[in-house]
């Protein structure tokens, strides 16, 4: 027990960085309905542009807008092969996901993996977030403010307040139209082609931002670090639904659900892990979490609800 409450600021602080990604997997898969598996590749692709340019000298800001610039462009990629192409949107993903695999390992120089010197502290203060702000920051050895949950959650709140603007917009409509009803939408003059590509570019972009920032976070980005990202991004858009959808009606706190869904997954493995499951069985864990939250609607309707009366007596 102990050990568990000691890794939960770690586990809440990688909930909220992988809630990012969720955020841009939301986008797709409930604003636009479309199933994009881009992000495995995607993820990674942000990871790989921020770890060689910020170890270059590069800004952390500069670094983690080109991240977020080359998540845009891979879901550029998708959009084209879909809209352009006639390829459907899930084979359109994979197809780019394959190719962003050597994208990336040639951003990375060809290496599996690039570190960040963490050990210098100059270039340790230069980070937003790292795994040595967590408990150095209760500590005392830095200041509170830079503990992890208070930052990735202010960058959080930032861009759900973005989203939340954009969305509310003539164009965010347009998008949002796109994915209730494609027919209707283009009934209406709107673009729809357009509209999923420029989704599917927002989409990817915030994921790679948060590819940027679990490379801080780790101090490394390793070439597999995006591998099932798509399951832990719909793990939280499906446990934010099932567990807000009641309380949670306005589109900001859908957003913001969905963030909350990542942590509590994190918090749900941090407390699987602590009562000794084997590591490498985390995946059909996380296979498994996103197929019973999947199911309780299913379930909830089929099984809970109460049945309808039929018969009774008939009136002319």
């Amino acid at each position: 027990m102990l050990s568990f409450l000691n890794a939960l600021p770690g586990a809440m602080s990688q909930g909220l960085i992988w809630g990012i990604m969720a955020i841009g997997v939301y986008i797709t898969y409930k604003i636009l309905d479309i199933a994009d598996l881009t992000v495995d590749g995607s993820f990674c692709t942000g990871g790989a542009v921020f770890v060689m340019l910020f170890s270059g000298g590069a800004n952390v800001w500069a670094a983690m807008l080109a991240a977020l610039l080359a998540g845009m462009l891979a879901g550029l990629v998708t959009g084209l092969l879909n809209t352009q192409c006639g390829i459907p949107a899930i084979l359109a993903g994979i197809l780019t996901q394959l190719g962003l695999y050597s994208v990336n390992m040639a951003v990375m120089d060809f290496k599996a993996s690039v570190a960040i010197n963490v050990t210098q502290a100059d270039t340790l203060e230069k980070l937003l977030v790292s795994l040595r702000f967590v408990q150095g920051a209760i500590r005392g050895d830095f200041p509170l403010w830079r503990h992890p949950i208070l930052v990735v959650g202010l960058f959080t709140a930032g861009l759900i307040a973005l989203l939340y603007g954009f969305f509310g917009t003539e164009l965010g409509c347009a998008l949002r139209a796109t994915g209730s009803n494609g027919s209707m939408a283009r009934a209406q003059g709107i673009d729809t082609d357009f509209c999923k590509v420029l989704g599917l570019m927002i989409s990817n972009g915030l994921v790679a931002l948060s590819g940027a920032l679990l490379c801080q976070y780790n101090g490394a980005n390793e070439i597999n670090v995006g591998r099932g990202a798509i399951v832990i991004g719909l793990a939280a858009v499906i446990i934010g639904q099932v567990l807000f959808s009641k309380l949670f009606h306005n589109f900001a706190l859908k957003l913001l659900a969905v963030a909350i869904g990542a942590i509590l997954y994190y918090i749900v493995i941090q407390a699987v892990l602590a009562v000794g499951l084997n590591p490498n069985y985390l995946k059909l864990l996380s296979a498994l979490v996103v197929a019973v939250f999947l199911s309780l609607p299913y379930w909830k309707g089929k099984y809970f609800h109460a049945k309808v009366k039929t018969g009774g007596a008939s009136h002319a």
